[in-house]
């Protein structure tokens, strides 16, 4: 079913390389003209069925002479509208003559589009290889494997606690409540260390699910607190609003403030 683009800024290569990758050869390239390019977007509808993609771009036959399609003498004299609609039919059996072409180039950026996204990806597992000494084959916890694409960006990132916030946030698609304050391992210290605390808001977990989900924390705890958080801060990423599947007592309890009166 044809699909209308909506989304701008992005090349047409991008964006079918990125909704059907490995396709390439596969897509027939429609071009519309350039003209609609300062008022639509680059790619303006696609078909995934009958992989045709329609294009604000000139094709192969814009390129050619105005002599190759017509004259200027073709529209002079009687029957006019006529003349036209044989200048049409013919524009249409030239653009059908001229699709292999426009389809075959086309075809050609779609690969190399491919290409150059492979290769931006093995740049950034070498440079986490060879610079931070992470190899991203070898990590095993999936949200360390998110949180290490970020590592380019850590020397503006480091000591960003609203930005670690969101990260969490995202990683796990919950909401994140962020409380900051100090510490002190000793009563006595005069001096407290700062501290970060990120409280992850993940309702309705049983006890199972708890368990599971803070042992998977631990590596993305580990990392944040490595990586993100300056050493001098104490860090601490847990898991709130823990309902517990135990029964609670609903008695009433006498507390220390209360009072019994003999009436």
């Amino acid at each position: 079913m044809r699909q209308r683009n909506k989304i701008s800024e992005a090349s047409a290569e991008m964006l079918l390389n990125y909704l059907y990758p490995e396709v390439e050869r596969k897509w027939i390239a429609h071009g519309e003209g350039s003209f609609y390019r300062n008022y639509n977007n680059d790619l303006l509808d696609f078909d995934d069925e009958t992989m045709e993609a329609w294009l604000a771009r000139d094709t192969f036959l814009n390129l050619l002479p105005q002599g190759v399609i017509n004259n200027d003498n073709d529209l002079r004299g009687e029957d006019a509208a006529e003349k036209f609609k044989k200048i049409q039919r013919r524009i249409r059996l030239l653009n059908e003559a001229f699709l292999p072409i426009d389809t075959t180039a086309f075809r050609q950026r779609l690969y190399v589009e491919r290409q150059v996204s492979e290769l931006l990806q093995n740049k950034l597992s070498y440079i986490l290889k060879e610079y931070f000494g992470i190899n991203l084959d070898e990590v095993e916890s999936p949200l360390v494997k998110e949180a290490a694409l970020m590592l380019p960006y850590v020397s503006r990132m480091r000591g960003n606690f609203g930005y670690v916030g969101a990260l969490l946030g995202a990683l796990l698609h919950c909401k994140v409540n962020t409380m900051t304050g100090r510490y002190s391992q000793t009563d006595t210290t005069l001096r407290w260390l700062p501290r970060i605390r990120y409280e992850l808001l993940i309702p309705g977990l049983s006890p199972e699910e708890f368990r599971s989900l803070n042992t998977a924390l631990q590596p993305l705890r580990e990392f944040i607190c490595e990586w993100f958080i300056p050493f001098e801060v104490k860090c601490d990423i847990l898991i709130k609003e823990h309902h517990s599947e135990q029964q609670v007592n609903t008695r009433l309890t006498l507390g220390y403030n209360m009072e019994l009166k003999n009436e």
